[in-house]
């Protein structure tokens, strides 16, 4: 049922137009948490509205609190400031506000009062005007300022820890900038942190003779972020780097680190490939634990190569690794990389793999490290939620002024 509100009040008369006003003028008051103050300072007469009892937390039957008294209800610490709205209001014409605290049941309340000086011929007879309750805004504000200062000093832990995390996997891996010129191969590699700090992990990679002169070329990711994951990270490296003085075959390799994940690394598991690649042969012999298997570019066709068999290192015990051969052919680019590649949470792994084996047709053998930027950019840049490793290796043409025997390895531009 609907009433017309407008047509009763007309129907009633001034009275009913008074009635709604004043039940109009205490809903305002209410919605506001405000109320409206009279102080007569020859009389003493004191008037308050109904939502100023409410703010104070005062019983009407006490009546309002007079002028004089008005400090004793006031947080001393904010007195002065009390004093200061009183002096301005008597004295100007305009009006003047100011805030100051009151207790209320124990808690304290933050009001806001604008007053200004009720005036008669012979100059202010007493002060009007309103007091408002702007607790919930203040309490709100110091929350927000709260947040915004733990914000901050997140942020800059978040930057320290960045800078120590990075500057352990500078200490731990070898510097990727350039290219790493070994005997008739050239090698670039790029370490490509996360954006986000938390997500830095344990992406690694490792490019150098051997000593019964082929090359050891491998690439890993520990799985986690953060601190835990670079600290598995170097342990497995080193432990690969030890291992591979024995000289044998990757797969052997794999074997002996699946046992060291399984009983050292708690909770961890790791990808891997490792290879050697014979420089006289061309022939590159490798394993892999899980992982993704690398693009090779021939005759600017690029194509992954067939998986040998092998699960992820820490998954289970005597699960054998299958040691597979390629053929490299000069002018071949061999590309390893972990899965903080190609992966992206806004899209399909097989995505992502599409655009590397795009990218990877146009990587110039003769200017690798160049070639390996263009490549991280045509794929999407860095990766906001995961690190990444890459490897590059090419065959020089004979034509290349380049393929040559190296006595040892040297790292420049490329």
């Amino acid at each position: 049922m609907m009433v017309d509100v407008t047509g009763a009040a007309e129907l009633l008369g001034p009275e009913a137009d008074a009635e709604m006003l004043a039940v109009r003028l205490a809903h305002a008051q209410r919605l506001g948490n405000m109320g409206w103050v009279e102080w007569h300072l020859h009389t003493g007469e004191t008037i308050w509205s109904d939502q100023v009892y409410t703010i104070f937390g005062r019983d009407p039957d006490a009546g309002p609190v007079a002028l004089p008294q008005l400090a004793k209800h006031v947080e001393p610490a904010d007195v002065a400031a009390l004093d200061r709205l009183l002096w301005s209001a008597v004295q100007g014409v305009e009006p003047v506000q100011a805030e100051f605290r009151i207790r209320r049941g124990g808690e304290l309340r933050d009001l806001r009062a604008v007053l200004e000086p009720l005036m008669a011929p012979g100059g202010p007879i007493g002060l009007h005007g309103v007091i408002q309750d702007i607790t919930g805004r203040r309490r709100a504000e110091r929350m927000m300022s709260e947040s915004r200062r733990q914000l901050l000093e997140a942020r800059e832990r978040a930057a320290e820890e960045r800078h120590v995390m990075l500057a352990m996997r500078e200490a731990i891996l070898p510097d990727p900038a350039g290219c790493l010129d070994l005997p008739n191969t050239r090698i670039a590699v790029r370490y490509v942190p996360a954006e986000k700090t938390a997500n830095l992990g344990g992406d690694w990679f490792e490019a150098a003779p051997a000593p019964d002169g082929r090359l050891l070329l491998a690439i890993g990711d520990v799985s986690g972020h953060g601190l835990p994951a670079i600290a598995h990270m170097a342990q497995l490296r080193h432990a690969l780097v030890g291992l591979a003085m024995t000289g044998r075959p990757a797969n052997r390799l794999l074997d002996w680190l699946n046992e060291l994940v399984l009983h050292q690394f708690k909770d961890i598991t790791a990808t891997a490939i490792i290879g050697h690649l014979d420089p006289e042969t061309r022939v590159f012999a490798w394993s892999q634990a899980g992982h993704l298997a690398p693009i090779l570019v021939r005759d600017g066709v690029a194509s992954r190569l067939d998986q040998p068999r092998g699960v992820l290192l820490g998954a289970a015990f005597g699960r054998p690794y299958e040691l597979a051969t390629t053929r490299l052919r000069p002018g071949d680019l061999l590309l390893m990389f972990t899965d903080g590649l190609v992966e992206r949470r806004t899209r399909d792994i097989d995505v992502g793999l599409d655009l590397a084996l795009a990218a990877a047709r146009d990587v110039p053998g003769g200017d690798l490290d160049a070639g390996l930027d263009r490549l991280l950019a045509d794929i999407g840049g860095p990766n906001p939620e995961d690190d990444a490793c890459l490897l590059a290796v090419v065959v020089p043409a004979p034509a290349d002024p380049r393929h040559r025997r190296a006595e040892s390895a040297t790292i420049d531009g490329c």
